[in-house]
């Protein structure tokens, strides 16, 4: 039991799956477009290429040979993966799943028309008079993303016909990859955002985790606690959907997928096929394994008996407030003054307006007040300070 993994993408998430990874006996190999990013600084060794370009690509895989390549990122050649699988080398959690998963257009329709899953209304656009349509057809407010695209970024809610032009471009500047489309969505009226962490296995049932519940800015998580009141037949309806999605797309391994939760029922939004950052806040030891040690175990084919809510957390994202090369990350010993507290700092070369940074992690019991919670990881979180 020793894979040699190639993990494309060593940001925040992919540096807590390498840990888990090596704690299990594996080797790592991190790969990213950038020097010293957060994974390549616990892997065995790193790369920096530019994952979109196929021949770049093709070359690290020759080299190094992996027995899994596992994606972190969106912004990968995917469609070369088809080809990895054919030399024997197992996708994570499989060629078809990284493909549809970092493509909205094809996650969307898999889910809606092939599945019959409930989603918002939806429709595609490649150029402004298409964009223009849509939104006539959608109405107002609607959400504009590009079809791919990470981290919320090019993602806005469209409220007024005077903003059009502006958050078509924001979208359509904002794609990643050479896919320059964005899809219109209904808004949906929602009371909550959740993640149902879905975990499907080599040899064993799907199992699902606790449902986080998580708040996002500018399309991005800001907040996320484990675990939120749902009722029993949204929480049935949502692992039933997430089934469905996951079966259809195959392979093991972690997804982290988004529901709205409304006064009509359970909406599919996205899924990720990989470690969520809304999970991080499994770092807190609100669970017996967290989302890092699952995706761990579910790829390497070792067995699951259970996934236990053990506590409530809640966790709550460090943001960078400017551009620099050169920094300074204070405020710890403050932080870390309160109980049932802690910080992870992901160790990032370099900052960006709203660059996440590090992470504020609190517990409690399990049938804690969840609002007392938020309220005590926002403050922990507000007193590291980046400059």
């Amino acid at each position: 039991m020793h894979k040699k993994i190639l993990l494309l993408g060593s940001g925040e998430l992919g540096k807590e799956l390498v840990i888990a990874l090596k704690r299990l006996g594996q080797s790592v190999i991190a790969v990213d477009s950038y020097a010293g990013a957060p994974a390549m600084q616990v892997a065995d060794g790193f790369e920096v290429i530019d994952m979109l370009n196929g021949k770049e690509l093709d070359e690290i895989v020759a080299k190094h040979k992996p027995d899994l390549i596992v994606p972190e990122i969106e912004a990968i050649r995917t469609e070369r993966f088809y080809d990895y699988e054919k030399q024997n080398i197992q996708v994570i959690p499989s060629a078809k799943a990284a493909n549809f998963t970092m493509n909205r257009k094809l996650i969307r329709d898999l889910a809606s028309k092939e599945l019959k899953v409930q989603t918002a209304s939806y429709f595609y656009a490649t150029t402004y008079e298409e964009f223009t349509k849509a939104v006539t057809e959608i109405g107002l407010p609607c959400v504009v993303k590009p079809l791919m695209s990470s981290s919320g970024k090019g993602q806005s809610i469209l409220k007024s016909d005077a903003d059009m032009q502006t958050v078509f471009d924001y979208a359509m500047n904002n794609s990643r990859g050479d896919l320059k489309e964005v899809i219109i969505e209904e808004f949906i009226a929602f009371h909550a955002e959740i993640t149902l962490l879905t975990v499907t296995q080599q040899n064993g049932e799907t199992l699902f985790c606790p449902p986080i519940g998580h708040r996002q800015e500018r399309g991005d998580y800001q907040e996320s606690w484990q675990p939120i009141a749902i009722s029993e037949k949204d929480y049935l309806d949502a692992c039933e959907m997430a089934k469905k999605v996951t079966t259809a797309l195959t392979g093991a391994g972690i997804w982290g997928v988004e529901f709205f939760l409304t006064d009509k029922g359970v909406y599919f939004s996205e899924l990720s096929p990989r470690p969520h950052d809304t999970g991080m806040v499994t770092l807190a030891g609100t669970q017996n394994l967290t989302e890092f040690e699952l995706h761990a175990r579910a790829i390497l084919g070792l067995p699951i008996p259970e996934i236990k809510l053990e506590r409530a957390g809640v966790s709550a994202v460090v943001l960078a407030n400017n551009t620099a090369d050169q920094f300074t990350i204070t405020g710890m010993e403050d932080a870390l003054k309160e109980k049932n507290t802690d910080i992870k700092i992901f160790g990032k070369p370099t900052t960006r307006p709203y660059r996440r940074m590090a992470v504020a992690l609190v517990y409690d019991e399990i049938n804690t007040d969840m609002t007392s919670l938020r309220k005590k990881a926002k403050t922990v979180a507000d007193k590291i300070v980046i400059n």
